[in-house]
């Protein structure tokens, strides 16, 4: 009966963090999506669209950390409803705007209020579901994340065709507002709060060497591979919105693609990122089980620097190969990808374009789960939540060099320029974690028989 109560109440819960995370997603890209129709009512050149994005990175990068913190002294529950209730607030008020100081100032706001999305999400999972089961429930719930940006573009394309851009962004917040309440309803912090037994206190029962859990935030902050993981998803997360936030904008302005290519790009890279978040998991999970945790390396590592490595080669063939008719000569790809071609109705160039995304998407959205999963579980067990607080909050930086840094680049010499650095970067970032990969992973304190 009690596996029972267990299984209805994960569902309920799991469903309404899954609803009201897409929800957060999608509302944190609408402007992304809504970008062209913007452009064309109100003049926008790249410093303006940079510090748009921009101050919204900075916004979120700021308050996950916050947040992270605070999901341990406050209500998991009503941090989420009340982040996503501020979410749809703002984004009503941006379609009613129409100067750069209050799309930034607006969009600075959503950035706040987006940070208290994934923290409380974090907790409740540990709080609701078997460590063992941590890693695949985690890249589940990050999906959410690619439904939002895959089906995202696709809907406001959709909208946009019997509404403007600010009906898509009144619409969208209003929907924000309605299940913001229903999330309050429906999530519960810890089992305890329904009359179960919790989870986490067995679990802790169990553990033999606990004296790592006394870890101080010195010890935590002097750990080195804490560092390395910062970086290393600072990289990831930077490059990852890099190719969200505008690759559509490279594919029209630079390669002379369709609108409706640039888009299906977008949704095809988030339908990879889907895909590969929950293989990420799933698989990390099977490695973790046969091989187990030890205080020097970590049996994840294998699969996250395959997929770093994807990475660079998918954003290298974007950048080469991707032109604005289809290629005269007969590459490999072209000649593979004819029968596919005959199928869809769509140019063997198109759909090399959608395989570049599906496959970069793949590849960036894999280490994005990883990352977090490994923070949690390479910290201390009273340090967890700052663990991961410190190593997003170093992602949400490379979140805002994706914005006016990057469109930077692009303005004085090219978009391909720009995804050049970034490519690089990639490459070099990879490079190094390879190097690093064997290093002490245990953060904090480590007694001293393990050393």
């Amino acid at each position: 009966m009690a596996t029972g109560g267990y299984g209805r109440h994960r569902a309920a819960i799991f469903a309404a963090m899954f609803a009201g995370y897409t929800l957060y997603y999608f509302n944190r890209k609408t402007f992304s999506f809504v970008m062209p129709a913007v452009m064309a009512e109100v003049p926008l050149g790249k410093d303006e669209l940079g510090l748009i994005t921009s101050s919204q990175a900075a916004a979120y990068a700021i308050s996950k950390f916050v947040s992270g913190v605070l999901s341990d002294r406050v209500s998991a529950r009503w941090l989420f409803s009340s982040g996503l209730l501020m979410v749809g607030l703002v984004n009503v008020a941006f379609s009613w705007s129409s100067t750069v100081a209050a799309f930034a100032g607006l969009w600075f706001l959503n950035g706040l209020a987006q940070g208290l999305g994934w923290p409380p999400c974090g907790k409740i999972l540990r709080k609701w579901f078997e460590p063992s089961q941590f890693g695949t429930w985690w890249a589940v719930l990050s999906t959410s994340m690619n439904l939002a940006g895959g089906l995202g573009p696709i809907v406001a394309a959709l909208v946009s065709l019997h509404y403007d851009w600010r009906m898509t962004l009144t619409f969208s917040g209003f929907i924000c507002v309605v299940v913001s309440f229903v999330c309050l309803v429906l999530i519960k912090n810890e089992p305890s709060d329904v009359g179960l037994p919790n989870i986490e206190q067995a679990a802790k029962k169990g553990k033999k060497g606990s004296s790592s859990d006394n870890s101080t935030l010195t010890e935590l902050l002097l750990s080195p591979y804490l560092w390395v993981l910062s970086t290393g998803y600072l990289v990831v997360f930077g490059v990852k919105t890099c190719c969200t936030d505008w690759g559509q904008l490279f594919l029209i302005q630079e390669r002379g693609q369709s609108v409706l290519v640039g888009s299906s790009y977008m949704s095809a890279l988030e339908i990879g990122g889907l895909v590969g978040s929950i293989a990420a998991g799933y698989l990390s999970d099977r490695a973790v089980a046969r091989v187990g945790l030890s205080s020097y390396g970590n049996p994840r590592h294998v699969l996250l620097l395959s997929m770093m490595a994807g990475m660079c080669v998918s954003m290298f063939l974007f950048r080469v190969t991707v032109t604005g008719d289809s290629p005269k000569e007969n590459h490999f790809w072209t000649v593979a990808l004819q029968p596919l071609a005959h199928l869809t109705g769509l140019k063997e160039h198109e759909l090399w374009i959608l395989t570049l995304g599906a496959v970069f998407g793949f590849s960036s959205y894999g280490p994005i789960a990883l990352f977090g999963v490994i923070a949690n579980e390479s910290a201390p067990a009273n340090l967890c939540g700052t663990s991961h607080a410190i190593v997003a909050l170093m992602a949400n930086v490379g979140g805002f060099l994706a914005g006016l840094p990057f469109s930077t680049i692009a303005k004085h010499y090219s978009w391909a320029t720009a995804f050049w650095v970034a490519e690089i970067t990639c490459t070099v970032s990879t490079v190094v974690f390879f190097l690093l990969r064997n290093s002490r992973t245990k953060m904090g304190r480590v007694p001293r028989k393990a050393d």
